[in-house]
């Protein structure tokens, strides 16, 4: 694969993986939206069909890997660094580009947010619609459940690859956007499992840059930890995979 090709396999493909998941908790969380508080399971569902797409739209120029805590466990497994700038840069660009995407979609909505003169609900929180916001705030425990469900993601991709003929069919992408789903029923409770840096730094920036009524906080003094703990997840991942296997 050339660096164009894995370059642009990777912005198409993660700009609808974030379009399918920011689209789903916009669809849910926003007032005037048809599918508003329809829940967690609709939410772990859209992210996994976000997968899904994504995934299969750039297997044929990237290989679709779409997070850099799979590329980093990749990489840690086999040694190979030399591609992963490229793919890391193609997953912020298209992370960024989703999350833009997904504010046009839902733009009547977003103008929307304002207080109801009728009901007088208060205007809608955003940030939740673009990234991850923990339940508890607290840092360590926080950054575990980042790690583990990262590991739990990655480590089962890594292992895909020993089931001969299954790549070439193209079920690995259907049963790990399976495994999305399952990573968001079991394990997104407590920090909404981002799993995923580019999926919520890239969007995290976009939020804070968007002309949305009363969008609420950013929340800067939180990124950190989606990015770190899936980084540090993946990079278990590929050290376990590569000691185990």
């Amino acid at each position: 694969m050339s660096n164009g090709d894995i370059f642009v396999g990777e912005v198409i493909g993660t700009a609808i993986l974030i379009l399918f998941g920011a689209g789903v908790c916009a669809a849910v969380t926003l007032r005037h939206s048809k599918a508003r508080a329809s829940g967690w399971v609709v939410i772990a569902f859209g992210w996994g069909f976000g997968v899904l797409a994504g995934a299969y739209t750039a297997a044929p120029l990237s290989g679709g890997q779409l997070n850099p805590a799979v590329t980093i466990g990749i990489a840690v497994d086999t040694g190979k660094w030399g591609k992963v700038w490229i793919y890391l840069l193609g997953q912020f660009v298209g992370a960024m580009l989703g999350a833009v995407l997904t504010y046009l979609v839902y733009l009547a909505q977003f103008q929307a947010n304002v207080p109801d003169p009728e009901s007088g609900e208060e205007p809608t929180p955003t940030l939740g619609i673009f990234s991850t916001i923990p339940e508890i705030r607290n840092p360590v425990a926080n950054l575990v459940t980042e790690i583990i469900a990262t590991v739990a993601l990655v480590l089962p991709i890594l292992a895909f690859g020993l089931t001969k003929g299954l790549g070439e069919s193209g079920v690995t992408v259907l049963i790990v956007s399976l495994l999305v789903v399952g990573i968001g029923l079991s394990l997104g409770g407590p920090t909404g499992y981002a799993i995923n840096p580019t999926r919520d730094l890239g969007p995290r920036i976009v939020h804070t840059f968007l002309p949305i009524p009363h969008k609420g906080t950013s929340d800067w003094g939180y990124a950190w930890i989606p990015v770190v703990g899936p980084l540090v997840g993946g990079a278990l991942a590929g050290l376990i995979y590569n000691a185990a296997f």
